[in-house]
């Protein structure tokens, strides 16, 4: 299937669309398949948190393009070569993990965006049909390229608005395990729930689209009543979920 098939996942983003899809981590293509086959309005592939290799990343892209679903790429970190991977590879977006500060997300969107909105360099690769296409894969990057920014840090928290100010982000993502993580080591006076809150009141008075990680159904059904994006568990999750009911003992 040609990229150009898939809807745009970043106008739906921006006009609220409700959205939910999970991670998938588990590095193969057969997962992504598995996965895809639930029909989610998008995945993401995690490389931050799996052994996920260049390579393997492009055969995952490819599985989701033949099941027509938009996938997007949470990266390994902020470094441009790790960005401009996943875009080659033909990703239509990334989520990049522990931003902290303006500073950060205006090298993100440096990195993710084609002049003159960045400086992303443009490749041969994948994206751009192996050199076929090179112009168009641009212009469709231009208004397609979905750049999300994951906030998950008390720093974050403390930045989000310059944060929330800088131009050609499309979304922030809330990761609240690491924020839990780095509350809890650093304050004990603030809840976790207090400091999202924080962040989402902030993006919203900012108009800026919002998402949040999910671990199961009924918190999703509780945060898409109030964002439109979600990332709901990850495919290690649901095998993990189901590997444990199938082994528990019988009755």
């Amino acid at each position: 299937m040609s990229l150009a098939q898939l809807y745009d996942l970043r106008d739906a983003v921006a006009k609220r669309v409700p959205l939910r899809g999970p991670f998938v981590a588990i590095p193969t293509p057969v997962s992504v398949e598995i996965v895809a086959g639930a029909k989610p309005d998008f995945i993401c592939i995690d490389t931050e948190h799996s052994p996920i290799s260049d390579g393997l990343l492009t055969d995952m892209l490819r599985a989701a393009d033949v099941a027509c679903i938009p996938a997007i790429v949470r990266v390994r970190s902020n470094l441009p070569q790790n960005i401009s991977a996943a875009l080659d590879a033909g990703a239509c977006g990334v989520l990049v993990p522990h931003i902290s500060s303006a500073v950060e997300a205006k090298a993100v969107v440096k990195a993710a965006r084609f002049a003159p909105h960045g400086a992303r360099g443009a490749g041969p690769g994948r994206a751009a049909s192996y050199l076929r296409n090179i112009s168009g894969s641009i212009e469709r990057a231009r208004k397609e390229t979905f750049v999300a920014i994951q906030l998950e840090t008390l720093q974050a928290v403390e930045n989000v608005e310059e944060i929330l100010a800088v131009a050609g982000v499309d979304l922030v993502f809330i990761g609240p395990g690491d924020l839990g993580v780095d509350a809890a080591a650093h304050t004990g006076d603030v809840t976790v729930d207090a400091l999202i809150e924080r962040l989402v009141s902030a993006a919203q008075a900012a108009d800026v689209p919002v998402g949040i990680f999910t671990a199961d159904r009924s918190a999703s059904k509780r945060w898409l009543a109030r964002l439109s994006f979600v990332i709901e568990g990850s495919d290690a999750l649901f095998l993990t979920q189901a590997s444990d009911a199938a082994a528990a003992a019988l009755d």
